[in-house]
């Protein structure tokens, strides 16, 4: 069984390291050393939240992602990537942040003993899909590799054509092209396929739950738990 949860990022330092441990050996086995992502200001900002997918007892963590809401100390990873080729980009997100609360998902990996299960692919998309009703965004943002490309339109983001080259950028490296990503409606996700937005509206509504997770290697059992942690206020294990 998988678990996946929720937290604020600055009440979880622990959980945090073990996050970006795991982001970075990931990002340093396909040669890339250089991805605003994976820089850990965020870990001191009371504006970022981890989705994490760990092991039955929290001892091993294999996946997880960042939400990273603007308006913070720290400027959003899509700015910092590409404001040197395209300044619009900060414009963009005041407009946005000011028009009822923007942010990004970033930071998205998974191990490779979980490959072929769909956690750092669609399970990881539709969950933070899935939690941005409990978070203060009328928009929301991505720039995904061409290998997530095709999930992120799955789950209701459209290109952002009015910046870069049609929404492209060569990144993190010359010979590797990103996209700028707009997700319009987080709270209907009516862009998104119907199969994926059943998939999430169950989640949001029903935050606690299991189910049988289906990808390219058969099936995983998968535990949710989509309320965003407070060390405040929960009791739930983390790691050990």
């Amino acid at each position: 069984m998988l678990k996946v949860r929720v937290f604020k990022a600055i009440e979880y330092p622990e959980e945090c390291l073990q996050y970006i441990a795991g982001h970075r050996k990931v990002l340093e086995a396909y040669g890339v050393t250089k991805v605003t992502s994976a820089n850990v200001d965020w870990m001191y900002e009371p504006h970022t939240y981890i989705i994490t997918v760990s092991n039955d007892d929290y001892t091993k963590m294999y996946g997880g992602c960042r939400i990273q809401l603007a308006g913070g100390s720290v400027p959003l990873p899509i700015e910092t990537a590409i404001n040197t080729m395209d300044p619009r980009i900060f414009d963009i997100v005041k407009e946005l942040a000011a028009d009822g609360g923007t942010g990004e998902f970033c930071g998205l990996w998974n191990s490779r003993e979980v490959a072929g299960w769909g956690i750092g692919s669609i399970v990881l998309f539709r969950v933070v899909n899935a939690v941005l009703n409990q978070l203060p965004v009328t928009t929301f943002l991505g720039f995904c590799a061409q290998t997530t490309f095709r999930n992120s339109i799955r789950t209701g983001y459209q290109i952002m054509t009015n910046i870069g080259n049609q929404g492209t950028f060569y990144y993190p490296k010359e010979d590797l092209i990103a996209t700028a990503l707009i997700l319009k409606d987080p709270l209907e996700l009516k862009s998104a396929h119907p199969e994926d937005r059943e998939r999430m509206l169950s989640l949001r509504y029903n935050p606690v739950q299991t189910i049988i997770e289906k990808g390219p290697k058969g099936e995983m059992q998968v535990d949710y738990d989509l309320r965003i942690m407070s060390a405040a206020t929960s009791d739930l294990p983390m790691v050990r």
